[in-house]
């Protein structure tokens, strides 16, 4: 469901969040309430400024019942009833490895349409900024050397397991930058986070990523009484980034980026990658879980995708993560707390 946020702001700033009910637009809801704290106010209904009164930015969080943004004549509606100063467009078509192996059409279709949509749109309200997100999917699965930086987003084909949703998003990011030489009414910057995870994930078993999967997976073993199983070798190596840590540099990249040209990739440092082994054993500890089993008869995928962050360390040196250990054992709660309203 939609909703408003409303924290301290004099800019009155009006920010759309496309998909901003699922796993980011709550990280980034989390992260503006931590920083504001009591003064940030959630609230279905629309606030309004008030002359004479403390004046505030307002936050939507839009998801897909207000609009089908595949739709153009919908996405148009949802912006000029909104009239957004600035948007973070997170919305996609999204699903885990085995979903993007068995849908690749749909993938590209569906993001394609969606992204064009809310482009096109963001111009024709002539809105400030837009901070579209990647994913790190968008890069080569071969590159020279890891860990790779922005500049080789176009240096070869993407993995062929999730190529539909992978080539819809170096689209969006060829968009943008498009956007910025045609026009100077709308500043358009694209942001790459690696795998992100956190409450308000998607746990379903078929579709959802590796790591929220093996959440619930985790859940079952502990019910049954057995050791967690997780498809593949185990030994894949990957990022992960905490959804309360990207929602904070998400805020950021609104504030701060500006770079036209290159993306910004939003990762932990490479030294913090785990293999997806390690992952599982984190979360079999903080489920309290008994051994891991593996099938090694399923498939990997890209074996690993190791992204550099030198770029943000260089421009935003003083963020810190939240330690892997502490931001997998709050998700699990998380889950543990919502068993009856999440998506599994």
């Amino acid at each position: 469901m939609s909703f408003w946020l409303r924290v301290p702001g004099a800019e009155q700033k009006t920010v759309l969040v496309t998909g901003g009910t699922g796993l980011v637009g709550r990280g980034i809801a989390q992260a503006l309430k931590e920083r504001h704290g009591e003064e940030a106010v959630e609230t279905n209904e629309e606030p309004q400024n008030v002359d004479g009164e403390r004046t505030f930015d307002r936050w939507f969080f839009s998801s897909s019942r207000e609009a089908d943004l595949r739709d153009k004549e919908q996405t148009r509606a949802l912006f000029g009833r909104l009239k957004p100063t600035h948007v973070i467009h997170l919305a996609a078509k999204v699903g885990g490895l085995f979903y993007n192996m068995k849908n690749k059409v749909q993938m590209l279709r569906d993001n394609l349409a969606i992204n064009d949509n809310v482009l096109t749109s963001s111009v024709e309200i002539q809105a400030k900024k837009v901070v579209s997100m990647l994913s790190t999917c968008i890069f080569p699965d071969k590159v020279d050397s890891y860990p790779f930086d922005e500049s080789v987003v176009h240096n070869g084909p993407p993995h062929p397991s999730n190529e539909g949703y992978a080539y819809a998003k170096r689209v969006l990011e060829i968009q943008g930058r498009l956007l910025n030489q045609e026009q100077s009414h709308s500043l358009f910057v694209s942001v790459v986070p690696t795998n992100v995870f956190g409450p308000f994930d998607n746990f379903q078993l078929e579709d959802a990523h590796v790591l929220p999967a093996l959440i619930h997976k985790a859940h079952l073993a502990k019910l049954e009484d057995r050791p967690l199983l997780v498809l593949g070798s185990g030994k894949p190596l990957r990022q992960f980034i905490y959804s309360v840590d990207l929602g904070k540099l998400v805020i950021w990249s609104l504030e701060q980026y500006t770079d036209i040209e290159q993306p910004l990739m939003l990762c932990t440092d490479p030294k913090d990658e785990l293999s997806i082994g390690e992952v599982a054993q984190l979360i079999a500890t903080a489920m309290q879980v008994k051994g891991l089993d593996f099938d090694a008869s399923k498939a990997d995928g890209q074996f690993k995708k190791t992204a550099s962050n030198g770029k943000l360390r260089a421009l935003h040196p003083s963020f810190e993560f939240t330690p892997m250990n502490q931001a997998i054992q709050t998700t699990c709660d998380w889950f543990h707390n919502h068993l009856d309203s999440i998506r599994k």
